[in-house]
């Protein structure tokens, strides 16, 4: 599998998590309900870490299943952030994860990425998919719509302090 497009996924958000850590101050508050830049980014890296154990679970021959459950969590969210050391942290977590994800998706061959892997998968308290799915499409899903989705969640914070700031 060709993970170019995930490493480039992966570097866009990391790209504007340093624009929003650029910002300065105490970070952009996000609108009610939604994370602020350091619970984006632990989400981000528990996915990661969900779909590097469920890739390694298929590459050695073993049952996988997809949960994204952990990654919602905001205990678990909190411990992430603590145990990265902060929301300064996460960003050099995330791109060694990234790299591990990269490596090993890249080393898959064509019926790993084919195996169906059970997956449960939530977003805001609502079920999206509980089904299984090849490995590729949790691959792909991660590279066109994960990432760039919580890339533009993380900017979207800068947008809020700008209209903050304005008073508008």
């Amino acid at each position: 599998m060709d993970t170019a497009p995930l490493g480039t996924a992966y570097r866009t958000l990391l790209d504007a998590a340093a624009t929003v850590a650029a910002a300065g101050g105490p970070g952009p508050v996000p609108p009610p309900g939604e994370w602020d830049a350091g619970h984006v980014l632990a989400h981000v890296s528990v996915l990661t870490s969900t779909t590097l154990v469920t890739v390694s679970t298929v590459a050695s021959g073993a049952g996988a299943t997809y949960d994204n459950r952990s990654a919602l969590d905001e205990w678990n969210l909190d411990r992430t952030i603590a145990r990265a050391g902060g929301g300064e942290g996460l960003p050099e977590r995330i791109r060694r994860q990234a790299e591990a994800l990269c490596a090993a998706g890249a080393a898959l061959s064509e019926p790993e990425l084919d195996t169906p892997v059970p997956t449960l998968l939530l977003s805001h308290g609502a079920l999206v998919l509980d089904r299984p799915m090849p490995l590729r499409d949790l691959l792909t899903g991660l590279t066109e719509a994960e990432l760039p989705g919580h890339t533009a969640q993380l900017l979207a914070l800068l947008a809020q302090e700008a209209q903050a700031g304005t008073g508008a």
